[in-house]
């Protein structure tokens, strides 16, 4: 779940009888917990909640119960036959390939700064180079501070300076995702001042000289506070480079007076390579599209920001890009499948705007500006295309041949594929079939791989196909599910089958390779890949067909394409898991409650299970944009059916449930898992095991190590093989 840009009741635990499935070579399970119930009325309508108690995590009694159960289920999952096997089997893959490369950024000068993580190292470090051959530098080495502390820790972003010769990163602990900013000197000057703690999104960007930043800061909370305050009321700082932290001053925020900007939308600025404006950007929590004003420069390195709103959510834009006085958009206002629009900020309307890539049925995803033309980021079905199209006002988008039909990204969460400076862009691509590669896309339209990430043997294996299909759902709408396999599997109903999927935000499960689906494959299984409504593969409409009140579109697509795959005979419901994290535990979650018998097994990763509290964390406020309020009618009934905890019912026979979770995830509580595994292993009357497998040096997976990656995909794996009765993998 994105967290952004993504109440205690302490009663003691009774314990009771054990449940059922305690004799399928787990050893002996844990007690159940007893239910204290809590009744809200919401709008009339009446809502237990039996595990209320389980949201103070800190209760001894609690922490107690969540550790016999996470041992229980460790235990169990380890007493596998087969989970060793796979798990070298993960690591052999993984360990073909010297290094994995991420991240990576051109500079002029061909300086380029990226992390990279070598075969032996168990987690990302953040290393520079001069030119794509040149001699690499060490930056940051987050296994160094483990080493101190004990504790994991993990690079959560960097933004160098516009030379390279300064760069800003934020380093937390834990998964925890509570970065904590330093400026490093890249030519050997060690760190500048002190660090700034609550810098969890960044944010950063660089004056031109290199002498001034700006970055996004969290509020202090301060006692007595609610948590739900964490994500409001962030504000961006101005911090002249050798100065010290606290002489920084917000400069843009609800701190500005007369800029209209509500407590939970976050604010960035952006600082143009010209130096001609300042543009800020605010987002309400998850909702995508942006708020923008402008303000000269000038005035904001001055301190005195003299911001104008240009742009407001209502005109529907989700990507920027500037260059030369103009500020092209993408916008899905009269375009579902949006378009591409350009303003002059000497005068800036947005009524003004003109339209310079049309809306078609391509979906246009991103724009970035690069110096030499505008790139546009187009999805295709399931397929990226890429275009440039020069600055001249006459000029048409032309496509861009990429030598692999997949995926990429120009813009996002860590990606910066242009800079205004320089010609081309440079971009990650990779295929369900074709592992990653680096590629600079030059000004002539040739894409040439870098070798920043180094090939392994296993990048292209022959004998694996993907099959796109479009599966009818419960309304006639044609679902696009991608199904991995290898070539000539037989279609006999007998393939251990796993379909995954997440249907939210309007985030598209794009092609992706992955060499832990490898180690599935090799274990006889299918992989399948599903994009319910709620997805952006379709544009606005598609996505829009799956949220809130229409959530429930998701769940019924997701079951659709199950049926699909049993009715094709690539499997049966005994053979049939389903895995979804974050927003994906509704999916997965809400697909087994509705549908219990079409499933041997279920994993809610980090799920977000009980709907109707969400709001009562911190990252549930900035969530409401996407699933609605309980605070309203309409929000409540969406919320509702879309709770995998409400909507789990008594003495009904549920498949076997795995559930993970990350104790120190910021983004989806811990307690969404830990509550609904109580309620299930109560309500259930089946012999199959609900597991809860958590780690307490982990929180949403941002930043878990290697081997915290691979353990986690080992157990999920033998558990699903385990569960469809696949030999080896038989207690």
């Amino acid at each position: 779940m994105t967290c952004m840009a993504r109440l205690f009741r302490p009663v003691a635990l009774i314990t009771v009888s054990v449940c059922a499935g305690a004799s399928l070579g787990q050893g002996v399970m844990p007690p159940l917990a007893k239910p204290r119930v809590v009744n809200d009325n919401y709008f009339g309508v009446s809502v237990d909640d039996p595990y209320r108690y389980f949201e103070n995590k800190a209760d001894p009694e609690v922490v107690k119960w969540m550790k016999a159960h996470n041992d229980h289920a460790r235990s169990s999952l380890a007493r596998i036959p087969g989970r060793q096997g796979l798990l070298e089997n993960l690591m052999r893959y993984d360990a073909s390939v010297s290094d994995r490369v991420t991240q990576v950024r051109r500079l002029p000068a061909e300086i380029y700064f990226m992390e990279r993580r070598g075969a032996a190292d168990n987690q990302f470090k953040l290393v520079m180079r001069q030119g794509l051959t040149g001699k690499e530098k060490l930056l940051i080495d987050p296994q160094a501070l483990e080493n101190r502390t004990g504790k994991p820790h993990a690079i959560n972003w960097f933004s160098p300076s516009p030379d390279g010769s300064l760069v800003a990163f934020g380093m937390s602990k834990q998964g925890s995702e509570a970065a904590v900013m330093s400026i490093l000197n890249t030519r050997g000057g060690g760190t500048l001042g002190a660090p700034i703690a609550r810098t969890d999104f960044g944010g950063v960007d660089w004056s031109p000289d290199g002498k001034a930043m700006v970055f996004n800061q969290l509020q202090a909370l301060r006692k007595g506070m609610p948590q739900t305050q964490k994500y409001q009321h962030s504000q961006t700082y101005l911090l002249r480079i050798g100065s010290p932290p606290a002489s920084a001053r917000p400069v843009f925020g609800t701190a500005i007076k007369g800029l209209a900007i509500g407590p939970a939308e976050l604010p960035f600025v952006n600082l143009t390579h010209d130096g001609r404006w300042a543009i800020g950007t605010v987002s309400n929590g998850t909702q995508r599209e942006l708020g923008l004003f402008l303000a000269p420069q000038s005035s904001v390195l001055a301190g005195k920001p003299q911001w104008k709103r240009i742009v407001s959510a209502a005109d529907a834009v989700t990507s920027v890009a500037y260059f030369g006085d103009t500020l092209y958009m993408v916008s899905h206002k009269g375009a579902p499948r949006s378009h591409v629009i350009a303003m002059n900020l000497e005068t800036p309307n947005i009524q003004a705007a003109k339209e310079v890539i049309a809306e078609s049925q391509q979906v246009v995803v991103n724009v970035a500006a690069a110096a030499d033309a505008l790139y546009i980021e187009s999805r295709d079905g399931n397929v990226k295309r890429l275009y440039k199209r020069a600055y001249v006002p006459t000029a048409n988008a032309v496509e861009v041949t990429l030598p692999v039909q997949g995926s990429f990204e120009l813009a996002g969460d860590g990606v910066n594929a242009a800079d205004p400076r320089l010609p081309g862009v440079t971009i990650d691509l990779q295929s369900w079939t074709r592992a990653r590669q680096v590629f600079n896309v030059a000004a002539d339209g040739s894409a040439r791989n870098t070798g920043l990430q180094p090939a392994g043997p296993f990048d292209a294996p022959a004998d694996i196909v993907a099959t796109e299909v479009k599966v009818k759902s419960h309304d006639g709408a044609l679902v696009p599910l991608s199904i991995i396999h290898r070539k000539g599997v037989v279609l006999d109903a007998n393939n251990p089958t796993l379909l995954y999927g997440y249907a939210s935000y309007g985030i598209t499960e794009e092609p992706f390779f992955s060499v832990g689906r490898l180690a599935w494959l090799d274990a006889g299984g299918v992989f399948a890949v599903a994009n319910p409504r709620g997805s952006g593969v379709y544009g606005e409409d598609w996505y829009k067909a799956g949220f809130q009140s229409t959530k429930p579109n998701t769940w019924k697509d997701f079951i659709a394409c199950a049926e699909y795959l049993i009715a094709e005979k690539f499997t049966q419901p005994s053979k049939l898991g389903i895995l979804g994290g974050s927003a994906g535990g509704i999916l997965v979650g809400r697909a087994m409650t509705e549908r219990p018998d079409l499933f041997a097994a279920v994993i809610p990763a980090v799920g977000a299970l009980d709907s109707l509290r969400f709001e009562t964390t911190p990252n549930g406020i900035p969530n409401i944009p996407e699933f609605g309020s309980a605070t309203t009618e309409a929000g409540f009934t969406a919320l509702l059916a879309m709770s995998t905890y409400a909507n789990v019912k008594d003495a009904t026979s549920y498949p076997a449930v795995l559930l993970t979770h990350g104790v120190n995830d910021p983004r989806v509580e811990v307690w969404q898992s830990t509550k609904t595994a109580a309620r299930l292993m109560a309500a259930t009357t089946s012999s199959k095991p609900v597991l809860l497998r958590l780690d307490f040096d982990a929180g949403h997976g941002i930043g878990n190590t290697k081997k915290q990656q691979f353990e986690e995909r080992a157990d999920m794996y033998s558990f699903l093989l385990w569960q469809m009765g696949v030999a080896g993998f038989q207690p």
